[in-house]
């Protein structure tokens, strides 16, 4: 398996929301289990309102199956009751892996 392209999600979180956020990262981690083309999928906490997701695939195929797919979804329903400001979503493309 060579995994070759990422995205790298930040999120910023109302301060009064944060924790509401952080249970929605934790529940999306049953969808990513669902998702046949995510290898790896993490959801963090960088600071007090900074949450993040990051996850890695084989192809940008996959990547793109991942962006159009629930976890996506779901984030996308709840953002403006708990972002402060719009999700900064990167695609990347990852150079070394172990």
């Amino acid at each position: 398996m060579t995994v070759t392209v990422g995205v790298l999600a930040l999120l910023e979180a109302k301060p009064e929301k944060a924790a509401e956020l952080a249970t929605v990262l934790e529940q999306a981690r049953e969808l990513a289990l669902a998702e046949q083309q995510t290898v790896s999928w993490y959801a963090f906490k960088a600071d007090e309102v900074t949450y993040g997701i990051f996850d890695t695939f084989e192809t940008d195929a996959g990547r793109r199956a991942h962006l159009a797919g629930e976890i996506a979804q779901a984030l996308m329903k709840v953002a403006p009751e708990l972002l402060a400001k719009d999700p900064d979503i990167r695609s990347v493309e990852l150079l070394a892996v172990k």
